[in-house]
């Protein structure tokens, strides 16, 4: 089963989905230009992979959630080198990574 709903977090438009696995769950919430996962995303793979590390793909994986609310509540413990190149910091909680997402967006279409 498969679950997306949208959130507002301070005024910005955010989508959440909920892929329903068996004896587990991803958890993802995405604006336009990335998003923050549950451990299911291989964050080395993006850094690593010289292909996607030019895609500067954004994105941040926090460890040991289970629902949404904990995803946005959770220090995140693996960024992409894009995330960091817009200020999002190992540690920083899943909400604010994804404000500075939100920043860098509105930066982008000015």
């Amino acid at each position: 089963m498969f679950q997306a709903k949208k959130i507002m977090i301070e005024n910005h438009a955010f989508t959440t989905y909920e892929v329903f696995l068996p004896k587990t769950t991803l958890l993802v919430v995405t604006n336009e230009i990335g998003y923050i996962m549950c451990a299911a995303v291989d964050i080395d793979f993006f850094n690593n992979t010289p292909k996607l590390a030019a895609r500067k793909i954004i994105a941040g994986r926090a460890e040991g959630v289970r629902t949404i609310e904990e995803l946005l509540d959770a220090p995140l413990a693996k960024l992409t080198h894009a995330a960091e190149e817009i200020g999002i910091k190992e540690g920083t909680v899943g909400r604010d990574a994804l404000l500075l997402m939100a920043k860098a967006q509105n930066d982008e279409s000015k």
